[in-house]
């Protein structure tokens, strides 16, 4: 099982004193995905209120699906509704959008401030029902101090 409470003072090491949105979603990402067994893409999509739309940001695994519409999808879903999706089958989701056909179940927190939507992070594995776990221990982390 990761080490949540070392991920996170790993994470405030990396993101201190950087302001950079982009390299700290990178490094975030990365570590994350370093850290996590049994992930096969860690990343975030970014919302660009503009085009209503998800646009792909940094990620750590395949090549990705770079423009997700709002209510498409589990990360398409997940912002539309601001609520976080664990998704056990992804085969079973309805409207499932398939960027990486190893992927089996999904994990979707939205990023949220002052009421606004910034993107999602998005967690997927290639193997069925494995993401509540994480999804605990991710909801764990973000609530550290």
């Amino acid at each position: 099982m990761p080490n949540f409470k070392l991920i996170n003072t790993q994470l405030a090491a990396l993101l201190e004193n950087e302001t950079n949105l982009i390299a700290n979603l990178a490094n975030a990402s990365a570590l994350l995905n370093d850290s996590v067994d049994q992930l096969n893409w860690t990343g975030f999509y970014l919302y660009d209120s503009k085009k209503n739309e998800l646009v792909l940001g940094p990620f750590q695994g395949h090549p990705a699906c770079m423009h997700i519409a709002m209510n498409k999808g589990v990360c398409g879903q997940s912002a539309a509704q601001r609520q976080t999706l664990a998704v056990d089958d992804v085969t079973k989701f309805p409207g499932y959008i398939s960027c990486d056909a190893a992927a089996r179940s999904e994990l979707v927190i939205p990023l949220i401030k002052n009421q606004q939507l910034l993107g999602v992070l998005d967690l997927d594995a290639p193997v069925e029902k494995n993401l509540m776990q994480t999804c605990r221990l991710v909801f764990n982390l973000l609530s550290m101090n």
